[in-house]
This record gives C-alpha cells, sequence and structure tokens, in this order.
C-alpha cells in the first residue's frame, strides 16, 4: 500500500449557499454532480499582494489605502466569507510557496530566499557575514534519489499529492516558483498536479502581454500559454481562462478538485492593464496627498485584474449551483506588498502598506501581513471577521481537514497548524506563536533599520520580537498599540525580551536552522538567545 494512501473522508453534507447569478451554463459540461463528501477547494493565490491593497479592509478601521483599490469582487468574498485580520506569510516568494507546499515553517525546509537557476545563490553579497548554504534548489518530490535533485534541496510529500492520492483532481494555474530550473520540482506535474497551467521555476512574469508573448526567451518567461502569443491580452486574463477551461473536466465527472490559482500579479513589471487603468491615471490620492503616479496607476490596475479573474471564476462557479455550494475557497497572498519607492509611490516603507511599516523583504508587519479569506459553504458565516493568527504552513493541515483526509504520512516533519476548527467555531481561539527565519540578503535592499537584511522573528500574542543576526539587536513591538513598529521596547521590557528570545532560539535549534557567520572570524552569528544583554551591562 502506498504509504501516503490512508484516507478517510468526511461526510457531513454541505448547506446551501447562494444562487446562481443567471449566467448562460455553458452547454460543454454536461454535468454537476458533486460527491457531497468532499469537497472542492479553489486556493487562490496572490503575488506580492499587501495586506492593504484592496477595498477591502484588514486592519481595525478603513484606512485611504482601501479606498485608492477597486476590488469589489474581494468584497463579494468577504460577504461570503470571513475575514483573517491576523494572517501571515514569509517576508519573500519562495519560502512562503515551500510552506504552503510542505506545511513546513522556512526554518525547516530551508528554502529561506527566491529561487531560480539550478544551483545558484540569489543573495545579495556581504562584507560582515557569510550565509549558509541554503536550499536554493527548492523543494522536490519525495520520490527524488539523484544527487542533482537532492542537492541543497529538500524532498517533501507535497500537499497537491495528498489530495490527489485521496481521489482529488489536482490543477495548477499560474506561478509556481518552489524548485530550481533543471530540477522535478520546477514543474507541478512532478509535485501532485494532474495539469500544469503556465508554472516554472520562474518567480516573476517576463511580461504580462502576449503581444510581448510573455517575455518568451527571457529568465522570467512563462511557458505554456503559447496560443495566446500576438493577442491584444492581459496575463491575467489568459490565466483565467485557462483554469475555467481546466475546470470543466471534474466538474463534468462529478470528481473533486483542487485549484490552486496562483497569480503572477501583482508583481513587477507594472505593465499596464488597460482595462482598467482609466479608473486611476491622474486620480488624486488621498493617503499621498498627489496625484497617482504611472507606476502607482499601473499597480492599481494590476489589483483589479487579479480581482476580475477572482471575479469570473466565482460567476463561472455559480453557473453549477451544485458545484459552488460545495466549494471551498481561501484567498491569500505569499508575502508583503513592494515596500520601495523605486518601483512604489511614496515614502519607502511607511505609505506602501501603511498603517503597517515596510514591506516585501522587511521583519515588519508590511513585509508579512497577508490579506486572507476563507468561504466554507455551510460552515463560515458570511461577512464576519477573526484574529486567529495563522501562518502559511496552516494552510497545509487545514486544507487537508476540510478535505476529509485525516490520516496521512509525509516524509518531512510539518508545523502547520489546521485552523479548521476555528472555521468551525468562531469563538474558539488557540495560542500560535509565528515564526520567520530568513538568514539571507535580500537583493533589493539592506537597510536593517528598516527591517531588512538577515533576521529571525517572533511573534507571540501582541509582542513582535525580531532579531538581526549581523548586529545582534534585538527589537521588540507591542502591535496591538503600534501597528506600526515605531517605538522599540526591548530596553522598556527586558524581561519580555529574553523570554522571548529564548523561545525563538529553542525553536531554531530544533528545526536545525541555519545561521550566518561572521567572515571576520569564521564563527556562527550567535543564537538569539545568546545575543541578550541586560540594557546598562555587558552581560
Amino acid at each position: 500500500m502506498d504509504r501516503r494512501l490512508i484516507f478517510t473522508l468526511a461526510a457531513l453534507p454541505l448547506a446551501l449557499q447562494g444562487t446562481a447569478r443567471g449566467t448562460a451554463r455553458d452547454k460543454s459540461v454536461s454535468a454537476d454532480t458533486p460527491c457531497a463528501s468532499r469537497p472542492n477547494i479553489l486556493l487562490f493565490l496572490v503575488d506580492d499582494m499587501g495586506w492593504q491593497d484592496t477595498s477591502v479592509p484588514f486592519h481595525t478601521e478603513r484606512t485611504a489605502l482601501n479606498d485608492r483599490y477597486h476590488t469589489p469582487n474581494m468584497e463579494r468574498l468577504a460577504a461570503m466569507g470571513v475575514r483573517f485580520t491576523s494572517a501571515y506569510a514569509c517576508a519573500i516568494s519562495s519560502p512562503s510557496r515551500c510552506s504552503l507546499m510542505s506545511g513546513m515553517n522556512a526554518a525547516r525546509h530551508r528554502v529561506t530566499n527566491w529561487t531560480l537557476n539550478y544551483g545558484r545563490q540569489t543573495d545579495a553579497s556581504s562584507e560582515v557575514i557569510a550565509l549558509p548554504a541554503w536550499n536554493w534548489n527548492g523543494i522536490q518530490p519525495d520520490t527524488v534519489t539523484s544527487e542533482h535533485n537532492t542537492r541543497n534541496a529538500m524532498p517533501v510529500t507535497t500537499l497537491p499529492q495528498l489530495l490527489r492520492d485521496n481521489g482529488y483532481h489536482t490543477i495548477h494555474c499560474g506561478k509556481a516558483h518552489f524548485g530550481a530550473k533543471t530540477t522535478p520540482g520546477a514543474d507541478p506535474r512532478t509535485m501532485g498536479f494532474d495539469v500544469n497551467i503556465a508554472g516554472g521555476a520562474n518567480g516573476a512574469p517576463g511580461s504580462y502581454l502576449a503581444r510581448k508573448r510573455f517575455g518568451e526567451g527571457s529568465p522570467q518567461e512563462v511557458l505554456g500559454l503559447e496560443k495566446y502569443y500576438g493577442e491584444d491580452l492581459f496575463l491575467t486574463e489568459a490565466l483565467t481562462r485557462e483554469a475555467i477551461e481546466a475546470l470543466k473536466k471534474p466538474i463534468a465527472a462529478g470528481q473533486p478538485f483542487y485549484l490552486y490559482m496562483s497569480h503572477y500579479a501583482v508583481h513587477a513589471p507594472y505593465e499596464e492593464d488597460v482595462r482598467f487603468t482609466s479608473r486611476y491615471r491622474g486620480r488624486y490620492d488621498e493617503q499621498l496627498k498627489a496625484p497617482l503616479n504611472e507606476s502607482e496607476t499601473r499597480y492599481a490596475a494590476l489589483v483589479e485584474g487579479m480581482d476580475r479573474s477572482l471575479g469570473d471564476l466565482l460567476d463561472f462557479l455559480e453557473q453549477y449551483p451544485g458545484t459552488a455550494r460545495n466549494t471551498i475557497i481561501l484567498f491569500m497572498s505569499d508575502n508583503g506588498g513592494q515596500g520601495l519607492n523605486n518601483v512604489r509611490q511614496g515614502v519607502a516603507n511607511r505609505d506602501q502598506n501603511y498603517p503597517a511599516r515596510g514591506g516585501k523583504g522587511s521583519a515588519y508587519l508590511g513585509g508579512v501581513r497577508e490579506p486572507m479569506m476563507v468561504v466554507w459553504p455551510g460552515v463560515t458565516e458570511g461577512g464576519t471577521t477573526c484574529d486567529q493568527p495563522v501562518m502559511i504552513e496552516d494552510l497545509f493541515p487545514t486544507i487537508l481537514e476540510m478535505a476529509g483526509v485525516k490520516r496521512y504520512e509525509t516524509r518531512q516533519k510539518t508545523d502547520g497548524r489546521s485552523f479548521a476548527d476555528v472555521l468551525r467555531n468562531p469563538a474558539k481561539r488557540y495560542g500560535r506563536p509565528i515564526v520567520w527565519h530568513f538568514p539571507n540578503l535580500w537583493g533589493e535592499s539592506q537597510n536593517k533599520e528598516e527591517g531588512y537584511g538577515a533576521y529571525s522573528a517572533w511573534l507571540e500574542g501582541d509582542y513582535h520580537l525580531i532579531y538581526t543576526w549581523e548586529t545582534g539587536q534585538l527589537r521588540l513591538y507591542d502591535i496591538r498599540r503600534d501597528i506600526g513598529e515605531q517605538h522599540d521596547l526591548a530596553a522598556e521590557h527586558p524581561e519580555v525580551v529574553r523570554r522571548l528570545a529564548g523561545k525563538l532560539a529553542r525553536y531554531l535549534r530544533e528545526a536545525d536552522a541555519q545561521r550566518p557567520l561572521f567572515r571576520a572570524t569564521g564563527q556562527l552569528c550567535p543564537w538569539p538567545d545568546q545575543a541578550v544583554r541586560t540594557p546598562g551591562t555587558n552581560k
């Protein structure tokens, strides 16, 4: 017997939700007979979307950023389900995606920075610290054995593989970015997906434009959409068309499906989506106190194009009421929004993810807090919110529990914790510290003051502890009272620093996490608990 193929399926019927919106039914799909015991699952993941890049507020109050964007379909999804106001991911793309696929924290799977070419480290250089040999070749299927495929790589039993083993038709559409070129992990079909649409090793689109052949020939070319070359079509729309076409097969067969709708949007390059730019070009922005510039105009259009894709998928599913009322929808982003003004308008690390500080690559909340929503028909109540802390690796056990897969084995040790019980009982909460580990140097900024550079962090309750490996500095913030993380409380609360640094260090040791070392001495940087100092002393 396949060691992964042990399955127990939930048998609770799902309540009806919603009705068809009067759209014409596609005559090519002849059946709408879902298996009631196994829900369909649609995971809609956005790339580089900040938690405030939407007209749906994920903060305690509405802000000017929410008023900048037009995302009616996210509003529609929020009305259908629950918004998570304390959802987190890694600050960089590949670590988040590998955690989602494996259920592992980045400290454990060691894909701690973004991947692309085989054997190539993607970090910036430093004269002070040398970085560990992290897994720059990404995660790989648990069947790999060759030296090529296991070197600087982590073999894992993946989420889609477990779902496929348990009867799901699994579809990948869009950005993959969890395995380097020339490895099996670069191809979603080796990672448990029956269908791969435009997913590969690339972490961004060479171009969003079909008339530019989606960047053909560039290091970030998008492959698999050649039939659209030369058309006046944006990548986000092309992927949506392909996803809808791929869904017709399992719907017609009455087979449960898992669609991983993983958009390249809203990642750079900020090419113009002409369907939406007219809404934003030249418009005065209340937060910036200035008209939106061209970059910000195109960015807002990217966001709206992503939202249109969500709406098109919802409209398609509602053509088949039996399928729609048996489909779980999860929405999330893979890291915080860009916080640097080389591509975004406004004061760097302040305006872009306001009121949070920082952005993609930063340890501050702007780099890691995400917009997240869940619709579970018959379980979640529409228009509600949840403040349960959730980390991206938690999607792994949660989705399996939703699918009724109660017993399974994985090659890897997992870190994620299912939040399905919180969805079933909105009053239920549990303690869930969040851990980040980035012993790396992101290439776009090394501003340690703004949370960039090599760091690890621990979030427990209201306290956010950030440890900078190069300097040994420990910073402490109360994110409930100071979501902008402007007031470092480390000197005021040394006992909290000591306690949380100890917890962080113990976790990193248990996970066998990697550390940078000092070039001058060849010594490893100290663990966070070894860097704790009593204020005013050398002890």
